[in-house]
């Protein structure tokens, strides 16, 4: 057994807000855990095409976009599930950021950065 802070994790600041990895590969766990910040008016364009996501609302708000343009407003409570590697957009809320904790399968190494583009899909 362990326990880790989100003072002790690293923080990655990944173009739409930061990702504080308190799981990652290195733990053997199989998945990883982030706590993460989706900055107020921010929108990043994002896929996992190695890992598969679920995000938990635990504060503020904001919304996920589907690549086809369904909006899914999220907020405190909501779980979102890319399930088939989903390109999607992520948006913070207008005036508060949304928080999240991010569950990988398999487990993120804790380095990785997205590389946001206007022309398509940060991943790793």
């Amino acid at each position: 057994m362990f326990t880790r802070t989100r003072e002790e994790a690293q923080t990655v600041e990944w173009g739409g807000g930061t990702s504080d990895r308190l799981l990652v590969d290195a733990d053997q766990m199989g998945f990883a855990v982030a706590h993460t910040v989706v900055r107020a008016g921010s929108s990043s364009k994002l896929q996992y095409r190695n890992h598969l996501e679920a995000c938990y609302c635990i504060g503020g708000s904001g919304s996920v976009v589907e690549k086809d343009g369904t909006v899914h407003d999220i907020t405190p409570g909501t779980i979102y599930v890319l399930n088939e590697h989903d390109p999607h957009e992520l948006r913070g809320g207008e005036t508060e950021d949304m928080i999240l904790v991010s569950i990988f399968n398999p487990a993120i190494t804790g380095e990785e950065k997205h590389e946001l583009t206007e022309d398509g899909y940060s991943s790793y």
